[in-house]
């Protein structure tokens, strides 16, 4: 097969930016290690551009959720480094953990009997104070699976960090009480905003994710922490329309004056959601050029009022500071970032 053109998105990944935004966070931890959650392809942004990068900075704990997730974490890092968060639902999964060498969090009582069932061995515990997600109940802690366990890291995962409300202190306690009950290595209860709370919450082991990619869940982080994720999508044609011509399906923008628009190689296919109608444009060294009409599945249009000089070929710049884009287009900062589709070059 002849080698492709080259892609239409590209997407330039700020490898200093990520590695300074551990480091930060690392700090702002406190006495506690900073890990790093790259779960979900590294929330978008690809386990191999991120992985080693954060391996450098210094971080020597990773999470993932699933167990088909270790294989292109540890090409980078020891398989031990890595905790599966999704824990183990049968014996194979457990197998499969001791086989790779990466350790499983063990979810429930259930888990812990198939872990002891199968060999047991080093791993981790989640403790639900609230969230009510996975983890066992605090009251299950002096359960005969439970005190069978070899735990490294005892954890659990903050609810509302990225408010300031009572059920934050609340879980705090719930996991503390637990703490001296459970015995355990090290423990583990901030996530990125979760860090931005105070030292009460760091103990020995933080689990950033989002802020390392840019994300900022809590004001406190915000001079702390910088965008690593830059879009960039291509102009694919330039044209001209006439008053009362209309822009995109349904017809929801129709033109008042004569205009020069562009079609960019852009869509939801691409992780930009038509949530962005409305208030969202596109920048071209810094200015905005407006969208018109609805987000289409590889096409957007935009307004050259503001940028009457661009061409076919040129590029445009997605808003992708990640606070500022939530905004824009109602999406969380999550979304922004593991929404991005497969389409993207390398800038």
């Amino acid at each position: 097969m002849p080698t492709s053109p080259p892609p239409t998105l590209r997407l330039r990944i700020d490898t200093d930016a990520l590695a300074a935004n551990w480091t930060a966070l690392d700090r702002l931890s406190g006495t506690a290690t900073a890990g790093a959650a790259v779960k979900a392809n590294a929330y978008g942004l690809g386990v191999e551009h991120v992985v080693p990068v954060l391996r450098e900075a210094g971080a020597r704990h990773f999470f993932v959720a699933h167990w088909s997730e270790v294989e292109a974490v540890a090409a980078h890092v020891p398989a031990s480094q890595i905790a599966v968060l999704h824990g183990i639902g049968n014996a194979a999964e457990a197998e499969y953990a001791r086989a790779v060498g990466a350790l499983p969090v063990i979810n429930s009582v259930h888990q812990a009997a198939i872990w002891l069932d199968t060999g047991g061995g080093p791993c981790h515990l989640m403790v639900d104070t609230g969230i009510n997600r996975l983890g066992i109940g605090p009251a299950e802690g002096g359960s005969e699976p439970i005190r069978g366990l070899e735990i490294d890291t005892l954890m659990s995962h903050l609810a509302c960090a990225d408010e300031d409300v009572a059920m934050n202190a609340q879980q705090l306690t719930a996991f503390e009480s637990v703490a001296r009950q459970v015995p355990h290595r090290l423990r583990s209860l901030a996530n990125s905003a979760g860090i931005a709370l105070g030292p009460a919450y760091h103990f020995d082991l933080s689990r950033p994710g989002l802020s390392l990619y840019g994300g900022i869940p809590r004001r406190e982080l915000a001079d702390a922490i910088a965008q690593v994720a830059f879009p960039q999508a291509a102009i694919i044609q330039r044209r001209r329309i006439a008053p009362g011509e209309s822009v995109g399906y349904n017809a929801t923008f129709v033109a008042s004056q004569p205009m020069d628009i562009a079609v960019v190689s852009l869509g939801y296919a691409d992780g930009f959601l038509r949530s962005w109608g409305g208030e969202g444009y596109l920048l071209h060294q810094g200015t905005e050029v407006p969208l018109l009409g609805r987000v289409s599945m590889d096409m957007v249009v935009v307004d050259l009022s503001n940028a009457p000089d661009l061409r076919e070929g040129d590029w445009l710049d997605l808003p992708y500071h990640l606070p500022t884009a939530a905004r824009l287009s109602g999406l969380s900062q999550y979304e922004l970032l593991t929404t991005l589709g497969s389409r993207f070059g390398s800038a």
